[in-house]
């Protein structure tokens, strides 16, 4: 693939990554000032998948639209095969980026140490995709822009960030060039967050475009009102507190952890569940929570107002403690409780959780709370299927205590919200692109934005191109 589109060429998008699944975002955009990757993600379905469709020496710049490892966690490779210029990030993001990013390498050489410690004899066994000294190198690269800043990525190109309301520094881009003398445009979404939920600030309307690039994670689905998940998290907490029980809840270190957090704290100070011991068991959770506090002013008006505007009252609380010591976390499972505990992973297949459910699950007093999405096969999703055991740590362990699921606090628009964000698009029709999303979901949100009048709608395969169309009008960015 050449380093610049053909001088007669419109500007084209590829879709790389995240093109009829959820994780390793990555599009790559052609145009006549070089190449441009909108995110670099990790891939989940494939996670040792090391090589690029594409030469990472000849690009001329990333744009990350977030912190998320299924955005940003293939950066450090891209770096580690010879990319070195410039990564476009908020500033949030990119002071995230050094905890996440560092947070990755460290577990993957941990994992690379436990199988040759396993099998010294294999010398096939898989290496670290990245060391933490390709993430020192990838954080240099980083050049934070602000929301609404105009900034040029490549030649001949602009580009803005607008907010997402997904996670902490989330941004939607849109870019802005010219081909044959006319102006065309480009938006990609990223992940689009949710205004119904008071950590962040609501996502921007998504800017139209002659091309947008639209996330589909929840397309035909509808989550459920949070008002009634509110309600089932407090009747839960007190239920098991009253019975002297433990709470657990598995949640991703990066947003989900400190919503619960943020949510079980307020409904204490009101007085809706006990005031009682809340403790986070993740020190990645915590080193974010401080991220959080120094970009206090992105979150959102309510969490601001209940600050009182001060940043070091977010998340701190007399009953609330985070857990960093390892020799720590093994004493909460002789904890005996009354309280709540939040740790991750949020599906449970890794992370300080693992020993605290296996530590927890046949005391029928206590209670688990899934919160986030539950893939096939994890941990979490065992729990919930039916039978009256579990298989945790290489045990078969009895599942007397609760297990409840709460779909309701995702960090996902759902196909409403999407639509909704989708305002200006939908009243300037134009082509939309679907991808972050599993093909029935694409498909889905797909028929629902024809039926809203949207014409030209295709869900996104991997591999495949497709070319900005020309526009007749300048799209304003903002």
């Amino acid at each position: 693939m050449g380093n610049a589109v053909a001088p007669h060429g419109p500007p084209v998008v590829t879709f790389w990554g995240a093109a009829g699944s959820v994780s390793g975002s990555m599009h790559l955009a052609e145009t006549a000032g070089g190449l441009l990757l909108l995110d670099c993600g990790l891939s989940f379905e494939r996670r040792h998948l090391r090589t690029f469709p594409f030469p990472p020496q000849r690009l001329r710049a990333v744009v990350l639209t977030h912190a998320h490892l299924d955005h940003s966690g293939n950066l450090p490779n891209l770096v580690r095969q010879g990319y070195n210029g410039p990564v476009f990030c908020t500033p949030a993001t990119r002071d995230l980026l050094a905890v996440m990013l560092a947070d990755s390498a460290r577990i993957q050489e941990e994992d690379a140490r436990r199988a040759a410690h396993r099998e010294p004899w294999d010398h096939a066994l898989p290496e670290p995709l990245y060391l933490l000294e390709d993430v020192e190198r990838t954080l240099d690269q980083c050049i934070p822009i602000d929301y609404d800043e105009a900034f040029t990525p490549v030649p001949g190109v602009e580009a803005w960030l607008r907010p997402a309301g997904h996670v902490l520094g989330s941004a939607q881009v849109h870019l802005r060039t010219q081909w044959e003398g006319r102006t065309t445009t480009l938006t990609y979404t990223g992940d689009l967050g949710r205004s119904v939920l008071p950590l962040h600030q609501p996502p921007a309307l998504v800017p139209a475009a002659d091309l947008v690039l639209c996330e589909s994670t929840y397309g035909g689905g509808h989550h459920e009102p949070l008002a009634d998940m509110l309600s089932q998290l407090r009747d839960l907490v007190r239920q098991t507190l009253e019975r002297e029980g433990k709470v657990y809840i598995p949640a991703f270190s990066l947003g989900r952890t400190q919503l619960m957090a943020w949510l079980l704290l307020d409904m204490m100070r009101s007085g809706s569940i006990p005031t009682c011991p809340l403790l986070i068991d993740s020190p990645l959770a915590a080193r974010i929570t401080t991220i959080y506090r120094q970009h206090f002013h992105e979150l959102g008006a309510a969490v601001r107002a209940a600050c009182g505007d001060e940043s070091r009252r977010f998340l701190s609380a007399p009953h609330l403690r985070f857990v960093a010591d390892v020799e720590e976390s093994r004493e909460l499972n002789a904890w005996p409780g009354p309280g709540i505990l939040v740790a991750s992973s949020g599906m449970g297949d890794g992370g300080r959780i693992v020993h605290h459910l296996y530590h927890g699950i046949e005391d029928p007093r206590n209670t688990v709370i899934l919160v986030s999405f539950q893939a096939p096969g994890t941990l979490g999703a065992r729990l919930l299927e039916a039978g009256p055991t579990v298989r945790l740590l290489g045990r078969q362990v009895n599942k007397w205590a609760d297990v409840v699921q709460l779909r309701g606090f995702s960090a996902h628009a759902d196909q409403s919200e999407l639509l909704a964000s989708l305002g200006d698009v939908l009243a300037a029709p134009r082509q939309i692109a679907l991808v972050h999303g599993e093909r029935v979901q694409s498909e889905a949100l797909a028929e629902a934005l024809r039926g809203a009048g949207a014409a030209q709608v295709s869900v996104a395969g991997a591999g495949q191109r497709c070319a900005w169309p020309e526009s007749t009008d300048a799209v304003p960015a903002a």
